[in-house]
C-alpha cells in the first residue's frame, strides 16, 4: 500500500529551506516507499495552522497529515489546539504510543501535548519540531500507519 502524506511545519522562524525536521520526515516517508505530496511551513498561529490542516485534509488526497512543531508548553505552541479545531475525532492511542516510545529516551517526552486525530478519511499526527524528536516519534508509530489508513478506508480490523 502506497501512503500519501502532507507535512505542515508550524514555525515562526523556519522556512521551507531551513526546515530540517520536515525534510527529514520527507526522507523517512520516502524510505518506506510512500509519497509526500505536499510540504509547507505555516506560522505558529492557531487559525493559520487550522487552515493549513483543513486544506491538506480536504483538498489533497493525503492519507496522513503530519504536523511538525508547536506541540510543547510554550505559549506559542498551539498545534494541538488547531488540530482539535478541525478534528472529527481524536485517536489518542497514537499520541500515547509516541510519548511512550520517547519516554524510553528522555523524560522530557512527557511535556508533549501532541495529538492524533481523524478528519474524514485523513489521519492528522502532531510531531515535535526538533529533527531528533520528530524522528523518534515517527519510529514509534510507523509500522501501524498502513493499517490505520486501511481502517479509515473501510477495511476491517
Amino acid at each position: 500500500m502506497t501512503l500519501k502524506f502532507a507535512i505542515i511545519t508550524c514555525s515562526d522562524t523556519r522556512t521551507l529551506e531551513t526546515d530540517e525536521a520536515g525534510r527529514k520526515l520527507e526522507e523517512l516517508i520516502a524510505a518506506q516507499g510512500w509519497e509526500c505530496i505536499r510540504r509547507v511551513v505555516e506560522m505558529d498561529e492557531r487559525p493559520f495552522i487550522a487552515g493549513a490542516l483543513l486544506d491538506a485534509c480536504d483538498n489533497t488526497d493525503a492519507d496522513i497529515v503530519l504536523t511538525c512543531g508547536g506541540s510543547g508548553l510554550s505559549l506559542r505552541d498551539v498545534t494541538p489546539d488547531a488540530t482539535t479545531d478541525v478534528a472529527d475525532r481524536l485517536v489518542p492511542g497514537i499520541a500515547e504510543a509516541m510519548r511512550a516510545h520517547s519516554m524510553a529516551i528522555t523524560p522530557r517526552a512527557m511535556l508533549s501535548r501532541a495529538l492524533c486525530a481523524q478528519r474524514g478519511r485523513t489521519l492528522i499526527i502532531n510531531l515535535p519540531g526538533s529533527t531528533k524528536a520528530a524522528t523518534e516519534n515517527w519510529e514509534g508509530i510507523v509500522e501501524v500507519l498502513p493499517h490505520a489508513v486501511s481502517m479509515m478506508a473501510g477495511a476491517g480490523h
